[in-house]
């Protein structure tokens, strides 16, 4: 069952945000956060950027963008990347890009590019990679599970500090909370990092078996396999105290033993008869917690994240006495592998030499490369500050020339006799559409060097 909600919680989001919230003493301004990039954030669960939290919504309802397909682009053959509306409807809430992107309030650190894709909704396309994987997920799960997973692909992507991180577990002095990796609207709102920010309001609107899809966003580096915006899933099925009594097992035991036979499962749907194994890790949420690896092209591949529901979720959302387990995916990875994709920006294309190529239920559909144009290297050396992180130089390169960056990559690092800290990093510059021109190239590298100066507080050498 498939369901569409007004999405009353993203309307609360946003009046919370239409109010200026000065910053608290321990939430630093986006630009002077001074945090390592945390590699392993998987907001819940692992997923296509590696985070180590969980893994992972949205709605025709939610923003109804007038971008109606990407599946069904303009006639021409090389189309501009889309655009969102200034002006997106939320549940009946009208929302004008002031309220999402505000540079003169100093919580915010949402850009133009990032409020571009909120409503294009990548995974309720059925003729997009994203969407047929999506309902390829679906179809075991009502094959298996018949009517019983409700199914969630519409709910808002804006939601409060506390959905994204209190009631998922995640510590205070936790690092995903930062600015440098999390996109805040204000101090207490955020463009959600997991679907997970919606599992507690979903335990404690009664659901039992659910899963849930949608758009989430995370400030990331720049390379073939990462992209600001992604997609993720997650599942969560709730056991009553009668469904184990009687299995001669304890619940923890007889929970795990039934997510594993469940996501081996999925596995074999996905890719075929596969060989699997479980490496135990760490998940905030879950305990214990595991990892699913596929022997999958000559290649160990993380393909998941899951694990038994802490207690402390159930009992603060209705649950006491109850186990559960939860599972947590990101379609981006397993369709680059699926599809035979190489370069995740090719998913936001809208060139019909892309789109053309897949079709409403056939998964695994082979990729066939349209183009081979050359990439063009740039590098960029400056004196660090303090302040410095690469996930704030990635957010301006991207910001300057979008899509047309295939790559930052950190080629040079040195400290001199008085301590200043110099890095070089080489900036790849690649359509995955059209060659670029020398001319094109240049300005672009002229102005990221410029707003490099300007906005990172670093000198250029």
């Amino acid at each position: 069952m498939l369901i569409r909600r007004s999405t009353i919680c993203c309307a609360r989001a946003l009046r919370l945000s239409t109010h200026h919230h000065p910053i608290p003493m321990a939430v630093p301004s986006p630009l002077s956060t001074h945090l390592k990039p945390f590699s392993s954030f998987c907001h819940l669960f692992p997923c296509d950027h590696d985070f180590k939290l969980f893994p992972h919504f949205l709605s025709s309802s939610c923003f109804a963008s007038p971008l109606s397909s990407l599946s069904s682009p303009k006639p021409n053959r090389r189309s501009k990347s889309p655009v969102a509306a200034a002006l997106l409807e939320i549940g009946g809430v009208k929302i004008a890009k002031d309220d999402v992107v505000r540079e003169s309030d100093p919580t915010n650190n949402v850009p133009d590019n990032i409020f571009s894709k909120i409503g294009l909704q990548l995974h309720r396309r059925d003729n997009h990679p994203i969407g047929i994987l999506k309902n390829a997920i679906y179809d075991y799960f009502d094959s298996n599970y018949a009517s019983k997973f409700v199914k969630f692909d519409d709910l808002c992507p804006i939601v409060s500090v506390q959905q994204n991180f209190d009631e998922v577990l995640v510590p205070a002095d936790h690092v995903s909370r930062s600015y440098n990796d999390t996109y805040y609207v204000n101090a207490d709102t955020v463009l959600r990092c997991h679907t997970s920010a919606h599992q507690a309001e979903l335990l404690r609107e009664g659901h039992s078996h659910f899963l849930v899809t949608g758009d989430v966003y995370r400030r990331d580096s720049i390379d073939s396999t990462h992209y600001p915006v992604f997609h993720q899933m997650e599942g969560v099925r709730v056991f009553s105290p009668d469904e184990w009594k009687d299995s001669g097992t304890d619940a923890t035991s007889y929970v795990a033993m039934d997510l594993k036979k469940c996501l081996e499962g999925l596995a074999r749907h996905l890719f075929g008869a596969v060989e699997m194994r479980w490496v135990d890790t760490y998940f905030p949420f879950t305990n214990p917690s595991f990892e699913l690896e596929i022997y999958f092209q000559e290649n160990w591949m993380e393909v998941l994240g899951c694990g038994v529901t802490e207690q402390d979720i159930l009992t603060r959302n209705g649950r006491k006495g109850s186990v559960a387990w939860a599972f947590g995916l990101g379609l981006e990875r397993l369709a680059m592998v699926l599809f035979d994709i190489p370069d995740i920006r090719l998913f936001w294309s809208t060139d019909q030499r892309f789109t053309s190529q897949f079709s409403e239920g056939k998964l695994g559909v082979k990729f066939k490369p349209f183009s081979k144009f050359p990439p063009c290297y740039k590098d960029i050396s400056f004196w660090i500050s303090d302040s410095f992180t690469e996930n704030n130089l990635c957010e301006v390169v991207r910001g300057v020339a979008g899509d047309l960056v295939e790559e930052v990559k950190l080629i040079d690092n040195f400290t001199n006799k008085k301590g200043m800290t110099s890095q070089c990093y080489r900036i790849a510059y690649r359509s995955t559409e059209r060659s670029l021109t020398d001319e094109e190239i240049n300005q672009l590298q002229w102005n990221v060097r410029e707003t490099v100066q300007s906005k990172l507080y670093v000198t250029l050498r």
